[in-house]
């Protein structure tokens, strides 16, 4: 009986140091820790200027549409992942300019001729046959996983210790993220603004890198944050491990994700995980991700959102069913899943290119 060849494939790291430690970065480290578990494939985490003929398949696990992130001749089968096409659906607040443009120009070409495309939502998908014209059956969705840490911590030694070294409050909403456009952070603040006057103890908790460092949209939080008095009601924090985001998820009183749009949205399935019941915007890939677990609102209507957040707060019967609903809804979402759904994109272009 013939052995089965053992496919060879070439897992590329984002070349974009940036990418490196956001969402792109994960989705890299947790695909490549799941497809290493799996016998029937060799996979090797490579640099973008290391060989590529000795590999059956290389995959490029990022894309992005103003940099030349995909080479325009494919030596191998080539499989890429589009997590979002976001900058593409606010032009406005993601200018590309000149180079931008014939840089996407050269991108939406080179990810045409791809073997599959792999995105993380179905409404990611629908902006990729939107925007870069590829046909929908080259384009596969795959779920982003979650990783096992995230969980409920019982210890109040370990959540007091977490809330000591940070400095957290006694009783805060919390936010994960960037502050791009998308991410609605001027709406969050407007909406907490809302909150705040029927919950005057209660104060929020951004936590992020674009948080922290210096940038024209974060001077803009910081002006509105000053306009509406919450100064001192508004915290920012950064380059938190993961073993202590856990304990901040642990803490916090709800996580709002009211984005205007997402690719997946990991946050909001890290804080359920965590116990943490969510408040999630009805937009883009966030109710397909959240389902009935989290409590879907308008981002652009505060007083809406608002009131969401603090009828959770006044019903403790309610609460505590979100708190359920997501624990069972984030079993849905792992890793190994993720990687066992990613073999069989690399085996059906090995097949097809097989055959050609």
């Amino acid at each position: 009986m013939k052995q089965r060849k053992t496919l060879n494939i070439a897992l590329v790291k984002p070349p974009i140091t940036g990418h490196q430690y956001r969402g792109t970065g994960i989705y890299t480290e947790n695909i490549y820790i799941g497809l290493k578990k799996v016998n029937e494939i060799s996979v090797n985490l490579i640099s973008v200027k290391d060989g590529l003929e000795r590999f059956d398949l290389i995959h490029y696990p990022y894309f992005d549409p103003f940099f030349l992130t995909l080479p325009l001749l494919k030596k191998r089968p080539t499989v890429v992942t589009v997590h979002d096409l976001i900058p593409l659906k606010f032009p406005r607040y993601f200018p590309k300019g000149v180079k931008g443009y014939l840089k996407w120009q050269i991108q939406k070409f080179s990810l045409g001729q791809s073997d599959a495309i792999i995105t993380d939502s179905y409404s990611s998908k629908e902006d990729i046959i939107k925007y870069a014209g590829i046909n929908k059956d080259k384009i596969r969705v795959i779920y982003l996983g979650i990783g096992d840490g995230f969980k409920i911590i019982e210890s109040k030694k370990i959540l007091e210790s977490i809330k000591k070294k940070f400095k957290l409050p006694h009783d805060f909403l919390l936010h994960v993220g960037d502050v791009n456009y998308n991410k609605n952070i001027e709406g969050l603040i407007k909406v907490f603004a809302i909150i705040h006057k029927s919950y005057p103890d209660l104060e929020l908790l951004l936590v992020g890198s674009g948080f922290i460092n210096n940038s024209w949209q974060l001077q803009k939080i910081k002006h509105l944050i000053d306009s509406l008095n919450l100064a001192d009601k508004v915290h920012f924090l950064a380059q938190v491990s993961i073993d202590d985001l856990v304990g901040i998820y642990n803490l916090a009183k709800v996580y709002l994700q009211l984005s205007l749009a997402e690719g997946f949205g990991l946050p909001v399935l890290e804080a359920m995980a965590c116990g943490c019941p969510v408040v999630a915007s009805n937009q883009s890939s966030l109710s397909e991700i959240a389902g009935d677990s989290s409590i879907l609102v308008d981002p652009k209507d505060y007083p809406k959102a608002a009131n969401a957040v603090t009828d959770l707060l006044a019903d403790a019967s309610k609460y505590r069913y979100m708190k359920s609903k997501g624990l069972a809804r984030v079993k849905m979402f792992n890793w190994e899943k993720t990687a066992k759904q990613t073999i069989e994109v690399y085996k059906k272009v090995i097949n097809n290119s097989s055959r050609d």
